[in-house]
């Protein structure tokens, strides 16, 4: 093999791990998903074990990515994002909207009917979150905050606050999300709309 070639396979365990990460699923969630034991995949991820093709095929699947974008492999000049829905055990798809690894991620999300009553789990992580809510009631969790969102409204913080997201009793949402790593802030350089006086 070249170097080039060295250098993309050793590249895939870090991918591999931060998709997973990304899902917030544990190996023991991704080997029943696709076969691939728990050792194997651990051994992988930290580029103690070179991938073979029967293992990428399955972890792609599962992680809804192509095999080009889990290895990396050169740009073709084709600009559209391949868009493969993640589907959450909770009722919830995740649409990635970019394709390369590290900066600012786009997500779609759309999430079921919730409860207005629903007890958050709230999460915390490195970095920061931009929502925009398209359609439908977006419940946001937030510290000591407890917000709805409507269709046109956003949201910025800082990601190592405790927080949850989830839909309300008024129906299914749909929403943009913008992560960035920390300190690596979104921000939006159009004008808002003038909204009607009511």
């Amino acid at each position: 093999m070249d170097d080039t070639t060295d250098r993309t396979l050793d590249a895939v365990g870090p991918r591999l791990k931060e998709l997973r990460q990304r899902r917030d699923i544990t190996l023991a969630d991704l080997a029943e998903e696709t076969g691939i034991s728990i050792s194997t995949l651990s051994r992988l991820e930290a580029g103690l074990r070179r991938p073979t093709l029967e293992q990428l095929l399955p972890l792609a699947r599962a992680h809804g990515v192509t095999l080009d974008e889990l290895v990396d492999a050169p740009p073709t000049g084709d600009p559209r994002v391949n868009l493969r829905p993640i589907a959450g055990g909770d009722g919830s798809t995740v649409l990635p909207l970019t394709r390369r690894p590290g900066g600012i991620q786009a997500y779609k999300f759309v999430l079921p009917k919730g409860a207005d009553d629903a007890e958050p789990d709230l999460r915390t992580h490195e970095g920061f979150d931009w929502v925009f809510v398209l359609n439908g009631r977006l419940r946001l969790v937030l510290g000591e905050h407890d917000l709805v969102l409507k269709p046109g409204e956003a949201a910025e913080f800082d990601t190592r606050t405790p927080h949850w997201f989830g839909g309300t009793g008024a129906g299914p949402v749909e929403f943009l999300s913008l992560i960035g790593r920390q300190g690596e802030r979104t921000h939006v350089r159009a004008a808002p709309r003038a909204r009607p006086s009511s």
